[in-house]
């Protein structure tokens, strides 16, 4: 008995059909809806039409192939073919030429020098599960050992910590909250150190452990900050992977020490905290529950400015009762008249979309870090000229240097809020000093009111605590930023990443050909928002 034949399908090739044998009966009777044919077919013919040779029948040797590796695929590896007999006839010289007769088989005997497979199917799905399951086994490219010194937690009030931002957005609402930033006279700030910071320079290893012993001094201390950004993006995803943390309680015991800051998370629109698009009532269920356990500013954005999965995230925020931020993400640069793809009516555009939409605050992402004063001006300026009522955010990194001016500048065309870290955990692939900012502003229209001295104490906790963190430290191999990210564009995390798995492979001399790669591969695909 035949199956109806198959084409081009397990043989894996246009014009190569395979008849699959009936399968042996046992004598058994089947249970109900199994076939009572055994585990496999007993017989299975592959057949093609070949041209007239040479180049020789490459078909039915793809076909045989494609089999062989069917077989495998299913764990059959116990299962004898003449696979590797027919292969060995298929290259045979006499039988290209088709000068073959009764005796061919006594004649060639080395037609049964059967090779081994490689199994090279197998094994590469072996591998795929193995690291699916037990995590990548690529060495660390350093000896760094974790810091053997607790970092000092510094002295913190007795009492109640005062009223914040969150008093605001508790009392009045999202809209409220909007109006109240947009209101304020200086410059508000958005510390990045709790998630940003981390992910971009330790890999986003920070344990809630050492985020806990310092959020009560946080709290304190820097009650006027516009929010502490300390969830989403990836530390969902390594919280569970890496750290066996539970995210969600990482988001709760932080609320409990830190009732008077916004927490804001990244939320990456219709991806939520993942890596792929999911369900709508999942991505609304979600931002309902990450609301209830104490987030209050949603940052939502799209990797490649995608309106419909911004809108999605928008729409889960603004139904969880959270306050909701539209992200535009930035590259190119809009004060070069030489790149028009990303101009500034490019941005202007987008962002007639989002306030149309109803966004609480409209932020520029400058994942990669690159605007610079200019541009910044540009950009900010035209964005406040058109929206006066709108508060306005800017995230940026410090991979070039530039970012402590770049983001003064954004200030001076208009910007309410920009993104900083803790000083000993900024700069490069991080985001710009706090320090520099509350320096550079103090005494001026920008002031933004935080004590310098309470950022110092604040700083020197972050860089002992560093230390712990060692191993995962992209100081270990990368020394400096590169003002070379304005050519290749890399984003300030992934710049991180890849020198560390270059590094890894053993390339590390050879990363300024990566990053020439990685900058030929962007215009290859068009120029990707970054």
């Amino acid at each position: 008995m035949f199956n109806p034949t198959v084409t081009g399908t397990e043989a894996g090739l246009l014009g190569v059909e395979e008849d699959k044998g009936g399968r042996e009966w046992s004598g058994v009777m089947p249970q109900k809806g199994k076939s009572p044919y055994g585990p496999g077919p007993i017989a299975a013919i592959v057949v093609a039409l070949e041209p007239q040779p040479p180049p020789g029948p490459r078909k039915t040797a793809h076909g045989l192939e494609m089999r062989s590796i069917a077989i495998r695929l299913q764990n059959k590896t116990r299962i004898k073919t003449n696979i590797p007999f027919l292969q060995n006839v298929l290259s045979n010289t006499q039988f290209l030429h088709a000068t073959v007769d009764t005796q061919f088989i006594d004649e060639n005997q080395e037609l049964f020098n059967l090779k081994p497979t490689q199994n090279r199917a197998q094994k590469l799905l072996h591998y795929l599960g193995h690291v699916m399951v037990n995590g990548p086994t690529t060495p660390l490219p350093v000896k760094a050992k974790p810091s053997a010194i607790d970092p000092v937690i510094p002295p913190v009030s007795l009492g109640d910590p005062p009223l914040g931002f969150r008093d605001v957005l508790l009392r009045d609402g999202p809209e409220g909250f909007a109006k109240a930033v947009r209101a304020h006279k200086g410059l508000l700030l958005m510390d990045t150190t709790f998630r940003d910071a981390h992910q971009s320079l330790l890999a986003t290893r920070v344990r809630t452990h050492d985020l806990k012993k310092i959020s009560p001094f946080v709290s304190h201390n820097f009650n006027n900050l516009y929010s502490l950004e300390n969830w989403g993006g990836a530390t969902f995803d390594v919280a569970m992977r890496f750290l066996s943390e539970c995210p969600w309680k990482r988001l709760q015991e932080m609320r409990a020490l830190i009732p008077n800051v916004p927490f804001q998370m990244l939320l990456r629109g219709a991806n939520a905290v993942g890596y792929t698009n999911y369900p709508d009532n999942a991505v609304f269920k979600f931002c309902e529950v990450a609301k209830e356990n104490g987030m209050d500013v949603f940052r939502v954005f799209d990797s490649l400015n995608y309106l419909p999965n911004m809108l999605l995230g928008m729409e889960a925020a603004g139904a969880a009762g959270g306050g909701g931020e539209a992200a535009i993400s930035y590259t190119g640069d809009v004060s070069d008249p030489a790149r028009q793809k990303y101009s500034l009516d490019y941005y202007m555009k987008l962002a007639d979309e989002l306030v149309r939409a109803g966004t609480h605050v409209l932020c520029i992402k400058d994942m990669a870090g690159l605007l610079k004063p200019e541009s910044s001006k540009m950009l900010i300026g035209a964005l406040r000229d058109r929206f006066p009522d709108v508060p306005i955010h800017v995230h940026t990194h410090d991979t070039a240097g530039a970012g402590v001016a770049a983001m003064l500048a954004c200030a001076e065309a208009g910007a309410d809020v920009v993104d900083v870290a803790v000083d000993s955990m900024a700069g490069m692939t991080s985001q710009p000093s706090m320090g520099a900012m509350v320096a550079c502003a103090k005494g001026t229209k920008l002031d933004t009111g935080i004590p310098l001295e309470k950022v110092y104490d604040y700083s020197e906790y972050w860089e002992v605590a560093r230390g712990l963190y060692a191993p995962f430290d992209c100081t270990a191999t990368m020394k400096s930023g590169n003002a070379d990210v304005y050519e290749n564009e890399i984003p300030g995390g992934q710049y991180t990443n890849l020198h560390f798995q270059a590094h890894s492979m053993g390339l590390g001399h050879k990363f300024k050909q990566v990053k020439k790669s990685y900058t030929e591969a962007n215009k290859l695909l068009g120029d990707l928002i970054k």
